[in-house]
């Protein structure tokens, strides 16, 4: 400390210097030039204002495997490592991704956008522990009328009805759906249950007008499309 009591540059935690030059690098070259446990700790440091955080980044990504998946874990995980406040700052971050990537669905017709569509599903559920159906309802402009979860299961099955998905399309007055679940195995590749599934719903909806563009599969490993695969 200096004669006044005040603490001096060189009496400053070694970490202070750190966290500046991490957010000078960050606001000159922009995310892709840091690593995925320095943007953590960019998201920490304001929570976590009188410690070192990078250790703490680095565990949580060991734990959870990268930056998507640790922003993404349910809050009951990260809070055997994590305080309200710094849980917090990553679910915002969570939360401003998927309004950006719904945003882009939103904007224009949505299958003249598919990347925006398959940006959008794996932002909103690649990395969620249980099983989630999600329903995109379109209009006859493929426009986006409604994005709606309607069941969320368990690690390897979610209930689907599908007299249940058909009953809301005409609700909805939708000409068209695209369905969207997650496999949070990782691994995207339909089940045969997923196929038979699909088929039933695409059966139903045909003689009411109904087109079921796509089903999507997303994962933490990528994405499948059924339609792709012919498989409907």
């Amino acid at each position: 400390m200096d004669e006044g009591g005040e603490r001096d540059e060189a009496d400053a935690p070694h970490y202070h210097g750190h966290r500046e030059r991490l957010r000078d690098r960050f606001l000159e070259a922009g995310g892709d030039a840091l690593a995925d446990y320095e943007l953590i700790e960019l998201l920490l440091f304001r929570a976590i204002p009188r410690r070192d955080v990078k250790p703490l980044a680095k565990k949580l990504l060991e734990e959870f495997g990268s930056f998507a998946e640790v922003i993404a874990a349910p809050e009951a995980r990260l809070k055997a490592r994590l305080k309200p406040a710094a849980i917090a700052e990553l679910k915002i971050v969570k939360a401003a991704a998927d309004r950006l990537a719904r945003g882009a669905v939103r904007k224009r017709p949505v299958l003249s956008s598919w990347s925006s569509v398959i940006d959008y599903c794996r932002s909103a559920q690649a990395f969620a522990e249980r099983e989630e159906f999600r329903i995109l309802f379109l209009d006859k402009r493929n426009q986006l009328i409604a994005d709606e979860v309607q069941q969320t299961g368990t690690v390897d099955h979610a209930p689907v009805y599908p007299r249940e998905v058909i009953k809301r399309a005409l609700e909805l007055a939708a000409t068209a759906v695209i369905l969207v679940h997650n496999h949070p195995s990782g691994d995207p590749t339909p089940s045969r249950a997923d196929i038979q599934m699909t088929q039933a719903i695409a059966e139903i909806a045909k003689p009411l007008g109904i087109a079921v563009h796509d089903h999507i599969i997303v994962g933490k490993d990528g994405h499948a499309s059924l339609k792709g695969l012919k498989l409907i």
